[in-house]
């Protein structure tokens, strides 16, 4: 098979992506006709004359160059023989963000099962995402009775699971539930797919990353490369805010977002824009605060019916997308990530990392260098509350059980 287009698609997650001829998947070939008008066909059509800039972040233009890079020349008329060879799992799926962020998963070509994983009202959204057309079988499974059949030889570990933020009420205030949601999935994870990619998305990321850390280390089964807290949002966020501020092509705009993934803990280097843009220091500082409150602002938009459910499954979706990209062997696969790290004095510290088919194979050093004098200082204002977040969630995993 010929990867039809390779060397024009680019990848997704920095600056540092490259366009690179993607390497042919190995894997198992799973066919699967689609009718006209598809999917990938309107994606591929719509989107040619927006994703061909070089340094695209986009979830968008990543699905695209996973298609392009997926099909096969073929004498039928829009017949695509897609390489979907990774099997992913959703835990809360049929949640605010897991259902939107299914679907989207759902989407990719680089998907053959997509397991949905909650402890209620799962079988609809799974009996729902079945009847579209792309090439995941899905299956539900409900209870904590089917998460070990879940979770079974899984690539991927997906975890939204827990309870939304409510208007007034902080990502510290969710820790007590879902630190504890997060733990005992995770242990699951433990005991029946060790090897997965583990994205945690439940808040808060400062604790619950070391949570799973501490719970994957009493199993024995820690890989520090194949954790991931995911903070992809304020990148997106960061990245949109950006371009609206300085009338920029969006598709173009990139801002490494270092840190963690709470309040003061999220740190935009928007000195690091790309492509280069000065801010006058009021811009500077209205932009930062805002990306660091911009899920407040979610919440307070929606009065009380929920948090920043569609921002965050398509951030994930993306973080998937790449993962499952570099699994599939593409070495130009970078992205910002909450992840075990020596970059600071703290054990996990949210950077730009790049990710290969064994997880971490590099953080990027270089975004901590030449900072501004107000980024220097706020590194240094936030590195008290990340450490008392990390600390707070090592020390949850480690008390002894009631």
């Amino acid at each position: 098979m010929a990867a039809t287009s390779a060397a024009s698609s680019i990848s997704i997650g920095s600056t540092l992506s490259r366009a690179t001829s993607l390497p042919q998947s190995r894997a198992q070939v799973v066919n699967f006709n689609y009718s006209l008008p598809t999917f990938t066909t309107a994606l591929r059509s719509s989107s040619s004359s927006l994703l061909s800039g070089p340094d695209s972040s986009s979830f968008t233009k990543s699905l695209r160059g996973s298609v392009m890079k997926s099909q096969k020349t073929d004498t039928k008329p829009y017949g695509l023989n897609i390489n979907a060879s990774y099997k992913v799992a959703v835990l809360g799926a049929a949640g605010g963000i897991g259902q939107p962020l299914s679907l989207l998963i759902k989407m990719s070509p680089l998907v053959s099962t997509l397991h949905l994983y909650d402890i209620a009202n799962v079988k609809g959204v799974a009996a729902d995402l079945s009847h579209c057309n792309t090439p995941s079988h899905v299956r539900d499974f409900t209870g904590p009775a089917e998460l070990a059949d879940c979770l079974k030889d899984v690539n991927v570990v997906v975890i939204p699971a827990g309870v939304p933020r409510k208007p007034g009420m902080t990502r510290d205030d969710l820790f007590n539930i879902n630190a504890g949601i997060v733990k005992t999935l995770v242990e699951a994870v433990a005991d029946n797919c060790p090897n997965a990619f583990i994205h945690i998305i439940s808040n808060p990321v400062n604790s619950t990353v070391p949570i799973a850390a501490e719970v994957l280390k009493k199993k024995g089964v820690y890989d520090p490369k194949k954790l991931f807290g995911v903070t992809t949002l304020d990148v997106v966020r960061a990245n949109t805010f950006v371009a609206q501020k300085k009338n920029l092509k969006l598709i173009d705009v990139d801002v490494p977002v270092i840190g963690g993934h709470a309040g003061i803990t999220i740190l935009p280097l928007l000195s690091k824009t790309k492509p280069s843009v000065s801010f006058t220091d009021e811009e500077i500082e209205k932009l930062t605060v805002r990306i660091q409150n911009a899920g407040t602002e979610v919440v307070d938009a929606k009065a009380g019916a929920g948090s920043a459910t569609l921002s965050m499954a398509y951030a994930a979706a993306r973080f998937v997308e790449s993962s499952l990209r570099a699994l599939d062997g593409d070495g130009d696969v970078y992205e910002c990530s909450f992840v075990d790290s020596t970059l600071t004095d703290l054990p996990f510290f949210a950077s730009r990392i790049k990710i290969g088919r064994n997880g971490v194979e590099a953080v990027i050093e270089s975004d901590l260098q030449g900072l501004t004098e107000y980024e220097q200082k706020a590194l240094e204002a936030l590195k008290a509350e990340l450490k008392a977040s990390i600390e707070k969630g090592v020390a949850f995993a480690n008390k002894p059980a009631n």
